[in-house]
């Protein structure tokens, strides 16, 4: 440093340290995207380094070279040692920048951290649940830039009282290639045990009350009605499960839903879907729509959070009102009774996917507001 200056050394050097800290033990969502993050930014002469908890999947999924793994052992959102274990970190490896990923205690641990080392911090928020003022008041303050992973979280926080500079939106990526090779189908119906006719509806989402699996659960006696060949499965797990199981025993569908857990080799599963139906009331941005299309796979939707920047009604999928059954199962009703609209949705998903949520893309924005907030 010089005079609070960063001077930028020569092309191949690293030119700035960033602290990247995700506190979830799981590798949903959020955190393969700080994964794609991380070794993204190594193209670009970033030092990263990782705190997250012990044995936690992302430590384990990152290459070798993309980061620094600090592991330190975590008691949850009120352990505030996380505080001083940043600042510590910060000043002994001189980092220029904390970039918080987590929410629920982390974000306000690690950002009082970068504080106390004298060092900018920023959050991702990838939810769009209100801010109380008070939030908006107290914890806003404490991060130098706000980036959203969608226009929907954006709005939220403006509504809510943040200041429109304070907040920038750079969205979720996927990497399209991952889930363009999928099994063949006849594998896959084995895998899940699935009649050899059967018409696949799939979710991808933990299993928590809003992403509206119990909506999608109670639709179904009408559905297949019409669709008798209909099964679903349901990827991922959450509090949840023990409930949808029970609903599920009580609507007699057993034999018709599947609750098949997180499949780390989702990539070479969901493009035998033929319909990925998405009914949440809330919802940040929804990477797993971003693989839907990316894997050809046409979607049904909330019109609810960030979902419809992914889901664009009669592009790649079918919007309906969060929480309206009757549209629910009408939209579903017009996929499954049209494999040529499925067919068309599908191929311009992926081209969606393709143009407007690469990881190359998403890197170039999170890097520009380090720029932004180091002033180089």
């Amino acid at each position: 440093r010089n005079g609070g200056e960063r001077i930028c050394p020569p092309t191949g050097d690293t030119f700035v340290k960033v602290l990247h800290i995700e506190m979830g033990k799981h590798l949903y969502g959020g955190a393969q995207q700080v994964a794609y993050l991380v070794e993204g930014l190594n193209q670009f002469n970033v030092k990263n380094f990782l705190m997250a908890p012990r044995g936690s999947a992302i430590a384990q999924t990152l290459k070798e070279n993309a980061a620094r793994i600090i592991a330190p052992e975590y008691a949850g959102d009120l352990d505030a040692r996380l505080a001083y274990r940043v600042k510590n970190l910060v000043l002994q490896e001189d980092i220029d920048l904390v970039h918080i990923h987590s929410r629920r205690g982390a974000d306000i641990w690690g950002a009082l951290g970068a504080k106390w080392a004298g060092v900018p911090a920023i959050l991702s928020r990838r939810v769009d649940n209100p801010e109380g003022p008070g939030s908006i008041r107290f914890k806003y303050p404490l991060y130098d830039q706000v980036i959203c992973i969608s226009e929907g979280i954006r709005k939220v926080l403006i509504e809510n009282g943040l200041p429109p500079e304070k907040s920038v939106c750079v969205r979720s990526a996927f990497v399209a290639s991952d889930s363009q090779n999928p099994i063949p189908r006849a594998e896959f119906l084995k895998t899940f045990n699935l009649p050899e006719q059967s018409l696949v509806i799939g979710t991808v989402a933990q299993l928590i009350p809003r992403k509206g699996h119990q909506l999608l659960i109670e639709s179904l006696p009408i559905l297949l009605e019409k669709h008798p060949q209909m099964q679903v499965l349901f990827f991922g797990e959450g509090a949840e499960r023990k409930s949808l199981e029970q609903l599920i025993s009580s609507s007699e569908l057993n034999n018709r839903i599947k609750l098949v857990g997180f499949h780390s080799n989702l990539n070479s599963l969901i493009g035998n879907l033929d319909i990925l139906v998405h009914p949440a009331y809330a919802e940040g941005l929804g990477v797993s729509l971003i693989q839907a299309s990316a894997a050809s796979v046409p979607i049904v939707a909330s019109a609810v959070g960030g979902i419809p920047e992914i889901v664009r009604d009669r592009e790649n999928g079918l919007l309906v009102a969060p929480g309206d059954g009757v549209a629910l199962i009408d939209a579903i009703d017009q996929l499954a009774s049209d494999a040529h609209l499925r067919s068309q949705l599908g191929l311009r998903g992926r081209q969606i996917a393709e143009q407007e949520f690469s990881v190359a893309n998403m890197v170039a924005g999170n890097l520009d507001q380090y720029r932004k907030v180091l002033g180089i």
